[in-house]
């Protein structure tokens, strides 16, 4: 060993970042672009980037997303959002 740390192995080896649902609501509320991962009904993960909430429904848990790119409305149940902007979303 010549002390030399392959950076790969140093980044894999860090945790990632992980935010509580509340803040993850403070963060959709803002009108600024996110990314987001979630599941789908079917059990897939999708990846939905620069979108921002257009709606939310606090009694259903749904939100409304407007992709920015493709000027598409797609919904999601808050709960299904594991990820926001890299962060890592637990309950």
């Amino acid at each position: 060993m010549n002390g030399y740390i392959n950076p790969l192995i140093l980044h894999s080896s860090l945790p990632m970042q992980s935010i509580h649902i509340t803040t993850a609501r403070l963060i959709l509320n803002r009108p600024e672009p996110v990314d987001i991962k979630l599941w789908t009904k079917s059990g897939e993960i999708q990846e939905w980037h620069r979108c921002i909430c257009i709606k939310y429904e606090h009694y259903k848990g749904m939100r409304k997303f407007k992709l920015l790119d493709s000027n598409q409305i797609r919904q999601c149940r808050e709960s299904c959002i594991f990820e926001l902007n890299g962060m890592e979303v637990f309950l």
